[in-house]
């Protein structure tokens, strides 16, 4: 297994590891290529946080996350180190639609998070004032940004608000379930922020950063699928690495709540309802609220920041169709959904079409999912299960003619499923481990730093993994272990 530490075969010590989703999953694995004894403790009676694999009809789905960016390295060489790599599949349909103005209109080519190099790319999204006003963007004078400045902010002020409401909105909001006016754009979309600070116009930038990518695929740099996924759901990654760590030696003790941390001279001790560990260090991979209760005692600094972290809820429905009872569906992946047009879903994933393992493992089915729920939009997820098929019905029959009744459905709410990243976010993530790095041996991972991404999280997952690594107890190899 790659590791960037090196292998210690003298008596090394133990960490645990506190959260079992896939970032304290990562950790784990990446503690034990480095030959030190782990512990991971999970809340819960079920592994892998928002991945998670069901059925609906017989048919194997993702009711979690689906994708993960292939571009990024490291979920893809996670999966490959834990022998998923013969299942990673690109999808099969990438096309999708955007619908709005009454109609399911095809996602423009050549943008960068909706802003486009050429106006002319987002012609029939756009109406012609919108295209027009793009058009005018080179004529203004530059705009600052400081230290940090929301995507929406930015954006509308130099190519105006409906590039922003029609295209820029639902794609940050298939991400982050949150608010472009809000959302950082230097934590979320860097190249832009990036280029808002080296470049007058906003076009020319998205037009260099466009060429650079078109010269590297000339010179010899495969594009390669930017998404991939795994024959069987995406979900089926935390339970392949939580093998791998059992099989490594490593210890997962499941529904298992942490209740206390406390710092020891020696290292630390976590409390549970069962028992008290010793360890020498931890890994927090849970979500900042948990990590602000376990650190308040130890790191009120860091706690403080991390109860500031607010997060968005939201809600799959999935379902499934008989192909009998169908009429025609749109080509393509699915469809994002503006909120300035005012429907309840907020995007639909064609399954069947996205995923050949979905069509293969149902051929008579046709599986689909919705989204619902955006920040501030809490109160969408209190509606009962059949009323949100109801509204994912209504939406779908005014987008795409839909009138068949699903055979099954199955909805799969996702509460606090999805930290914000709002103005500053960086800055605070920079105070927060300013303040963790004053407590030896512990170290924080997960979707709240760095990125709510499977890689990305994985990428935070190696950091602390190798951090917690490179402290003297573990480098030279002389910790206690557990119950010492």
């Amino acid at each position: 297994m790659e590791s960037s530490a090196q292998h210690v075969d003298t008596h090394t010590g133990h960490v645990v590891v506190i959260g079992g989703g896939i970032a304290g999953l990562a950790a784990a694995h990446r503690l034990l290529g480095a030959g030190i004894r782990v512990t991971l403790l999970e809340a819960t009676g079920r592994l892998g946080g928002k991945l998670r694999t069901g059925e609906i009809e017989g048919a194997p789905v993702d009711l979690g996350a689906e994708s993960m960016l292939a571009r990024r390295p490291e979920a893809v060489d996670l999966a490959e180190a834990v022998g998923l790599g013969e299942l990673l599949q690109p999808p099969t349909a990438t096309t999708a639609s955007v619908w709005t103005r009454g109609e399911l209109r095809p996602m423009p080519k050549g943008h960068v998070m909706g802003v486009p190099g050429d106006p002319a790319a987002l012609a029939g999204l756009l109406s012609d004032e919108g295209l027009a006003r793009i058009a005018r963007e080179p004529e203004l004078p530059p705009t600052e940004v400081g230290d940090d400045v929301s995507v929406g902010a930015y954006v509308a002020e130099r190519l105006g608000r409906e590039v922003v409401d029609r295209l820029v909105e639902p794609l940050l909001g298939g991400v982050y379930a949150g608010d472009a006016y809000r959302i950082s754009m230097k934590a979320a979309v860097p190249q832009l922020f990036d280029m808002a600070r080296t470049h007058d116009s906003l076009l020319a930038g998205v037009r260099e950063l466009q060429a650079a990518v078109a010269a590297t695929q000339r010179d010899g740099g495969a594009p390669g699928a930017v998404f991939a996924g795994i024959a069987g759901g995406v979900g089926r990654l935390p339970g392949a690495v939580a093998d791998a760590v059992r099989a490594g030696g490593g210890e997962i003790l499941m529904e298992t709540p942490v209740l206390g941390l406390r710092r020891t001279p020696d290292g630390w001790l976590i409390r549970t309802e069962r028992t008290t560990l010793a360890a020498d260090g931890v890994v927090l991979a849970t979500p900042a609220w948990s990590a602000s209760a376990l650190l308040s005692d130890e790191s009120p600094a860091a706690a403080a920041e991390l109860a500031g972290v607010e997060y968005a809820s939201m809600a799959l429905v999935t379902m499934a169709f008989r192909r009998a009872d169908l009429r025609a569906m749109p080509e393509g992946s699915g469809f994002l959904v503006p909120p300035v047009d005012g429907r309840t879903i907020k995007a639909s994933t064609f399954s069947t079409r996205k995923w050949g393992w979905v069509a293969d493992a149902a051929p008579g089915l046709f599986l689909l999912r919705t989204s619902i729920g955006r920040y501030g939009e809490e109160e969408q997820l209190e509606r009962e299960d059949a009323d949100l098929v109801g509204v994912s019905l209504r939406d779908l029959g005014d987008a795409v003619g839909l009138t068949a009744r699903p055979v099954a459905t199955e909805v799969t709410r996702w509460i606090g499923g999805l930290p914000q990243y709002p103005v500053g976010h960086q800055a605070r993530t920079a105070r927060i481990r300013e303040a963790v790095a004053k407590l030896p041996g512990l170290r924080l991972c997960g979707a709240a730093y760095d990125g709510v991404g499977i890689p990305a999280c994985v990428a935070s997952a190696r950091r602390a993994a190798d951090e917690i690594i490179a402290t003297s107890t573990l480098a030279r190899g002389t910790g206690r272990g557990a119950g010492e």
